[in-house]
């Protein structure tokens, strides 16, 4: 069988992230790489980790002159966190005959907020035979997917709250953006009353995501957003925020069915908590037959959970039916140790 084929819009944190993994692996090969402004015209080797060596080469191109018709199994998207501003950019490889993994949070669970785009979607997915997902570490996984499984052993669920404190620094200059990263406190609060900072992305698709997974109808989302002010300086790799200024984002949402609050997402995160004795973690906290109090303690790191699992779908989302699909269709991730054309279906078209 010939390799899986794979192409990479956008090396930035994650999709070179992304490149790296996909490089350890085996029976898969990166044959585009997609980037713009001066990166386009460059080796892709000059973004990433790891050595070129006696690999051939992949020179970062413009959309139209990579993502040709069926020139890949899949392509991993990871330019935006929205699904109004990847729409046009998923439409374009979808229409390519090509599988799409996107890293956009809203992804995750399009219906939650944007049900007319996700359908769209999902037509022209199967009106061209192929398999689009929305995944990452948050949505994707730590919030919603896995209080989904640890549902399945209750008998009944009463109430859910979903706790994740995290660290950012690892993640790239738009998410530092919009996190509000090294901007002064009433900077901040501005943005947030002017919804020029989003903050995480994600609470309504995680929220509608677990609702309807286990059968409650989501009335209302709200959310609140504060900022967490250091008191020293601190510096990760795309992010700074000096003594007095805003070093992370601490957010709540709030869903609610049948007029009754039944899910809490409590998510505080920041560049380097490490410094300030910040102890990071994910909770599972669901009051039900039985309770159920899942604790891993520190989080699972957000750049390289993100990054496996893009790289850990790419055979679920191959070998799935064609259309629009989230992380309750599909089977459970799982890594990937062996050689990954082993894990396509006999059934599924892989680029000859």
């Amino acid at each position: 069988m010939e390799n899986v084929k794979v192409i990479i819009w956008g090396l930035g944190a994650m999709g070179s992230g992304m490149a790296d993994m996909l490089l350890k692996k085996k029976g898969v090969e990166i044959v585009g790489a997609v980037g713009r402004g001066e990166k386009i015209g460059k080796s892709m080797y000059d973004f990433i980790e790891t050595p070129r060596g006696n690999r051939p080469d992949v020179v970062i191109g413009a959309p139209e002159d990579v993502i040709k018709e069926k020139a890949a199994d899949v392509v991993l998207c990871c330019t935006d966190s929205f699904t109004k501003t990847a729409f046009d950019r998923l439409k374009f490889v979808l229409e390519k005959k090509i599988n799409v993994v996107s890293s956009a949070e809203e992804m995750a669970y399009p219906m939650a907020q944007s049900p007319e785009l996700a359908n769209e979607l999902d037509k022209i997915a199967k009106e061209n035979g192929v398999s689009i997902l929305g995944t990452g570490i948050n949505p994707g996984l730590i919030m919603d997917l896995l209080v989904v499984t640890m549902t399945g052993c209750c008998e009944e669920v009463e109430h859910i709250v979903s706790r994740r404190v995290n660290s950012l620094s690892p993640f790239g200059p738009a998410v530092m953006e919009e996190q509000g990263i090294g901007i002064t406190e009433e900077e901040f609060r501005k943005g947030v009353e002017t919804e020029k900072l989003s903050g995480h992305v994600g609470f309504h698709e995680s929220i509608h995501m677990i609702a309807d997974a286990i059968g409650w109808t989501v009335d209302k989302v709200t959310q609140s957003m504060e900022p967490i002010v250091t008191d020293v300086d601190r510096k990760s790799p795309y992010g700074f925020a000096k003594a007095g200024n805003v070093a992370g984002c601490a957010m709540k949402g709030f869903g609610y069915c049948d007029g009754e609050l039944k899910i809490e997402m409590d998510h505080p995160q920041q560049i380097e908590p490490e410094q300030v004795g910040v102890q990071t973690g994910d909770y599972v906290i669901i009051k039900g037959t039985p309770n159920i109090n899942m604790v891993n303690s520190p989080e699972v790191p957000g750049g390289i959970g993100t990054i496996a699992m893009c790289v850990n779908m790419i055979p679920h989302v191959i070998n799935a039916r064609p259309g629009l699909h989230t992380m309750i269709d599909l089977p459970v991730p799982r890594a990937i140790m062996g050689d990954m054309r082993n894990l396509i279906s006999p059934e599924a078209k892989i680029v000859k």
